[in-house]
């Protein structure tokens, strides 16, 4: 048996850099968690800390219920696989997988035997005499789980284990590994940047943005209801489409939507619908994944969405049409300027300021130019009266770049090589259904978060 519990972990580094900002986080008996992010989010800190090799600076680590803050190394039931592999050059394979049971005295006899068991469920039985400079990438990491899995530990922690080898490679062992462990009824923890391997192999997610938990749960709900703007960019290929929209409420009718020139309408029976009412004037990001847009007839009528393709990428097996639609998009990477958002928490209004380093745009919003209930483009001009009002609302002026408009770039899923070309008109209908909404925060809208 074998659960982690993290409560309110915070590492910060001497530099002041804060590598985990208070991250609570549990793992249960036997499951494989993945945690999942992008370089310097904190989640090779977050398997050190779990480990013993990194101090927390705040928080509590509890291993199997009991408190493991000063427990060295040695004593948490950990083995470690990482991503260099750390293998002995001057050991052979035997040598290298029998190590750890060497240290804890255990006899020749017995050890030999145990590393041909380990080593025969590994597949590397053959290369036991080899030195690791004599293996392929895939033989050494083989070799390195051989070494974890022989102590019969309690956790395995794996920090990108799979990161150095070729695509192929990493397929073959991704599912290997997942098999071992679940087999083994060992408890993962396992660091990754492939959203692909994260999803393949976790029984559940956790990702994270510099330091801060955006998500949990299993691939299909971190995926399929993604709490923050970051994880429904972060996931998914080609990317979510992320779009501006100006909410409108008619009352026991619908909500529309206004992405550029154009209108969608969530119906009023939707219950999402009351979740949107509260945005009325106001600007939220509106989401949808490639597999929600159809392409239909240019004349076809209700929920769609028309524009000409700017682009075609050609994948083989399919086409991705990137279509200009007249709408602008939210690009996270640019709202990665201010603080990383608590999933959950409403913050106060700055969205129109977000919104403007991602497209050149600033809003003021009707609570503000007591206009007639409708949101109205702000000029950016320092004089205009409007430049004060959205400053008051979070607006920023004199960013870099500010004048720089972003056109949306609407993905869509083609049959491979369409007989069309960059700039023929193509016409989307959106599965309503699918859709997801994001407040100025980037936090999701809904009825509810898991």
């Amino acid at each position: 048996m074998a659960t982690v519990a993290l409560k309110d972990v915070t590492k910060v580094f001497g530099d002041g850099t804060v590598a985990v900002d208070d991250l609570t986080l549990d793992v249960t008996d036997g499951e494989f968690m993945v945690l999942l992010g992008p370089s310097g989010c904190g989640k090779s800190t977050v398997l050190r800390m779990v480990a013993g090799l990194e101090e927390l600076t705040s928080g509590v680590i509890l291993l199997n219920g009991q408190l493991a803050n000063d427990l060295p190394p040695r004593d948490r039931s950990v083995a470690m696989v990482f991503q260099d592999f750390a293998l002995y050059p001057h050991m052979s394979v035997s040598e290298n997988i029998g190590f750890p049971l060497r240290l804890s005295g255990v006899d020749s006899a017995p050890r030999a035997e145990r590393v041909a068991d380990v080593a025969s469920a590994l597949g590397i039985a053959d290369v036991l005499n080899r030195k690791p400079n004599q293996l392929s990438g895939g033989q050494r990491q083989r070799v390195a789980m051989g070494r974890a899995i022989i102590r019969s530990p309690g956790l395995f922690l794996m920090d990108e284990p799979l990161s150095n080898l070729d695509s192929g490679l990493r397929a073959e062992l991704r599912a290997e590994i997942s098999t071992l462990t679940r087999e083994l009824g060992v408890t993962t923890i396992y660091v990754t940047h492939d959203q692909a391997e994260a999803l393949t192999m976790a029984d559940r997610v956790a990702i994270l943005r510099r330091g801060v938990l955006q998500d949990v749960g299993t691939p299909t709900q971190v995926y399929g209801r993604p709490a923050t703007l970051y994880v429904a960019a972060f996931l998914g290929a080609p990317r979510m489409n992320l779009l501006e929209a100006q909410v409108y409420v008619h009352l026991d009718r619908h909500i529309a939507l206004h992405i550029g020139e154009q209108v969608l309408y969530v119906p009023w029976n939707d219950l999402r619908a009351r979740a949107l009412a509260h945005y009325h004037g106001e600007q939220v990001v509106v989401g949808m994944r490639a597999e929600a847009l159809t392409p239909v007839p240019i004349d076809t009528e209700g929920e769609v969405l028309r524009g000409r393709i700017r682009y075609l990428e050609h994948h083989g097996h399919e086409t991705l049409a990137f279509l200009d639609i007249g709408a602008y998009a939210v690009v996270v990477d640019e709202l990665a300027g201010g603080p990383a958002p608590v999933p959950g928490q409403r913050a106060s209004r700055r969205f129109a300021g977000l919104v403007r380093r991602a497209t050149g745009r600033a809003f003021a919003s009707a609570s503000a130019n007591g206009a007639s209930g409708h949101a109205v483009p702000a000029q950016a001009g320092p004089g205009h009266a409007g430049a004060g009002q959205a400053r008051q609302q979070g607006g920023v002026f004199g960013d870099p770049g500010r004048h720089h408009r972003r056109p949306a770039e609407l993905a869509v899923r083609l049959a491979p090589y369409p007989a069309i070309n960059n700039g023929h008109p193509l016409a989307v209908s959106v599965r309503m259904d699918a859709l997801h909404f994001f407040d100025e925060r980037g936090n999701r809208i809904d009825v509810g978060w898991r």
